[in-house]
């Protein structure tokens, strides 16, 4: 079972352009589409679409439209009553796939609201194989949420507490990792960079540099790091070593929620018990498929392209002091 937190949903609204988007001008869309998002929302719904178990837990009004499309995606929910309505996220491309991305601001949580969200997790944790906490907090929330929530669940669970990995960024992500040691992180080149005080306009060699800063996080702050790098694929970082893939050429349609299919193909390969470079060649075949489907669309393994995914051994470096 993997069990996802979304903390701060949105209804992803996709809008493809039959022009260049032009500030100022009224246009016409070529055509729309509407689906319950939200990272922890997009993992479920890829993992259900494999056929495996899973369970979303979501803060949700009972009055909100959202709620509808969230029930229509027919992943297992556990809802958390809110007073608050879910954030929309508008995304626009235009007809060579320049995307414009417009993330609303979402409802603020009451520090009941947001205790009840704490025993649901920990409650829906309960023989799960994973627990993903994933995306922003909404307002309300410290940013000690995660880590909070990650010593919650493992107190309550002890030795039978579910593996844990975390896909944020920011304060949430640099509070979860300074004191909760996650099981596995998710970030792009730029929230590693973030994470651990750097910037990436200063790369030459993005995966070398990702893998510098890699080192510095795992096995001692992290046990193991997924880093997702676009159309140059991932790398994979555990105690064990490191190991880099190369994503297959596809023809993009929308890259909104690839990196959340991307941990999800990770953790159904985890879940068949593969080694870690089939756990890499999964995560970026399922981030690869996404991409090529409009909206937020969740893939499913039919979905995936053809042929393997070149997954070679990386040379992990010294960390620097």
């Amino acid at each position: 079972m993997i069990v996802t937190l979304t903390a701060n949903p949105s209804a992803d609204r996709a809008v493809r352009l039959t022009a260049p988007l032009a500030p100022g001008d009224v246009q016409r869309a070529q055509s729309s589409r509407e689906d319950a998002g939200g990272k922890g929302v997009n993992v479920s719904r890829a993992v259900a679409a494999a056929g495996a178990p899973t369970r979303a837990v979501v803060p949700v009004n009972a009055h909100d439209p959202y709620r509808l499309l969230l029930e229509d995606t027919g992943v297992d929910l556990s809802v958390v009553p809110v007073a608050g309505r879910a954030r929309a996220n508008l995304t626009i491309t235009d007809p060579i796939g320049e995307t414009t991305k417009i993330n609303l601001p979402g409802a603020e949580l009451s520090a009941d609201e947001a205790s009840a969200l704490t025993a649901a997790v920990v409650a829906a944790s309960a023989g799960a194989t994973w627990l993903v906490l994933a995306g922003s907090l909404p307002p309300g929330l410290p940013v000690t949420f995660y880590a909070d929530l990650i010593t919650a669940v493992r107190s309550r669970w002890g030795a039978d507490a579910p593996r844990i990995a975390v896909d944020a960024s920011g304060p949430a992500l640099v509070a979860a990792v300074a004191t909760a040691h996650p099981d596995l992180i998710k970030p792009n080149e730029h929230e590693l960079a973030e994470l651990v005080g750097e910037d990436t306009s200063i790369d030459d060699d993005v995966p070398a540099a990702a893998a510098v800063r890699a080192a510095a996080l795992v096995p001692d702050r992290v046990a193991s790091a997924l880093v997702t790098l676009g159309a140059d694929g991932a790398l994979l970082f555990t105690a064990d070593g490191a190991w880099r893939g190369r994503a297959p050429k596809i023809q993009v349609a929308s890259t909104v929620g690839a990196g959340d299919s991307s941990l999800a193909g990770y953790l159904l390969a985890d879940l068949d018990g593969a080694a870690a470079p089939d756990r890499l060649a999964r995560s970026i075949a399922y981030g690869a498929a996404a991409a090529t489907l409009p909206g937020t669309q969740a893939p499913t393994p039919a979905d995936l392209p053809a042929g393997l995914i070149d997954v070679t051994a990386f040379a992990t470096p010294t960390a620097t002091p």
